[in-house]
């Protein structure tokens, strides 16, 4: 399944806790897109994603905003 995190109104590190805290509750191959702002969000969220063992699909600009794809 896919499921979708609006954190455009978190700052770091709440971004990375608020993504960690949906990931768990996911079932293995799940989708998790991921909405942030620009700037730190998108270099910390992929890079600690990837630490933890998840698969970043993609980075994609949507706008002001970027969308990151997460594979559980």
């Amino acid at each position: 399944m896919t499921y979708h995190l609006d954190i455009t109104d978190k700052t770091c590190p709440m971004t990375y806790v608020k993504t960690r805290l949906k990931l768990d509750t996911l079932e293995p191959g799940d989708i998790l897109e991921v909405l942030v702002n620009p700037g730190e969000p998108v270099k910390n969220i992929p890079s600690s994603a990837e630490e933890s063992g998840y698969k970043i699909l993609e980075v994609i600009p949507q706008g002001d905003k970027f969308l990151i794809i997460i594979e559980k």
